[in-house]
């Protein structure tokens, strides 16, 4: 996600630091951008000029004192105390304009910001997966978020080529709240033996969507996709409707994690 995010900042023209502590997790970034900048050159999208351009305007690095920008957005593991522990640490290196946006998918803006200096410059930028090809940017602000903040970050997102949608800060905020149905009721299913998950998939896709739900878990990672669901669960009082799968639950502890582990619902090596 975080290699996606800082494409989409380059392409658009703002100079992007890609900060990232592992120099593994670097290259391996740095790999997948210029695959993904050579398709879109193949697909005659981009020129060679303006992809040597795009690759220009990123900077890769493992120190975090690079990191200071405008802009921050953090998409590291879906932990409340580590991203809070990040925005205070770069807090201390940047200014106290810069805006720090969180990618998570489903933790309280309200309560990041609250333990972070300058709360009033936190808010929530969750883009979708992969972010370079999903348009749609959930923009989260909390009760102190001054419009000023807002206005920025909706103006950036529609840089990035973007549809922004702002909301307040909410259990699963739009999509996630929305989509919890859709991936636990088909959990549920499999559950009681009424079908397997392939048919679901099937099903689904030939009624009109494009991936059904277990495809889709597996491209957003089941660790992911099963801490949203319990985020959204404790958030909204446990409700019995939304209680989340002993089998994703089963698939995280395996380390059946989806495609960027090689299985999950389906095989991928």
């Amino acid at each position: 996600m975080g290699s996606g995010i800082a494409q989409l900042s380059a392409t658009a023209g703002f100079n992007t630091i890609l900060y990232e502590l592992s120099e593994a997790i670097l290259e391996k970034a740095k790999i997948s951008i210029e695959k993904n900048l050579q398709i879109l050159f193949e697909k005659n999208k981009i020129t060679p000029e303006e992809k040597e351009k795009i690759v220009q305007r990123i900077h890769f690095s493992n120190d975090l004192k690079r990191c200071r920008a405008d802009v921050i957005i953090e998409a590291i593991v879906e932990n409340r105390e580590a991203k809070i522990a990040l925005f205070n640490q770069l807090a201390e290196i940047n200014d106290d304009k810069t805006i720090f946006a969180s990618n998570t998918s489903s933790l309280s803006i309200t309560g990041i910001a609250s333990k972070v200096l300058h709360p009033h410059r936190v808010v929530g930028m969750h883009f979708f997966n992969p972010a370079p090809l999903m348009k749609l940017v959930e923009v989260v602000k909390t009760g102190k978020t001054p419009g000023e903040v807002v206005a920025i970050i909706v103006d950036f997102a529609k840089r990035l080529g973007k549809m922004a949608v702002v909301c307040k800060d909410s259990p699963g905020f739009i999509v996630n709240r929305v989509a919890r149905p859709f991936y636990i009721e088909s959990l549920r299913l499999v559950e009681e033996e009424k079908v397997d998950f392939a048919l679901i998939d099937q099903l689904l896709e030939e009624t009109g969507f494009k991936m059904g739900p277990f495809k889709l878990m597996d491209l957003i990672g089941n660790d992911v996709n099963y801490a949203v669901s319990n985020s959204v669960y404790e958030q909204l009082d446990q409700p019995e409707r939304l209680k989340p799968s002993y089998i994703q639950k089963e698939k995280v502890e395996r380390q059946e994690l989806g495609k960027k582990s090689g299985r999950g619902y389906y095989d991928y090596n």
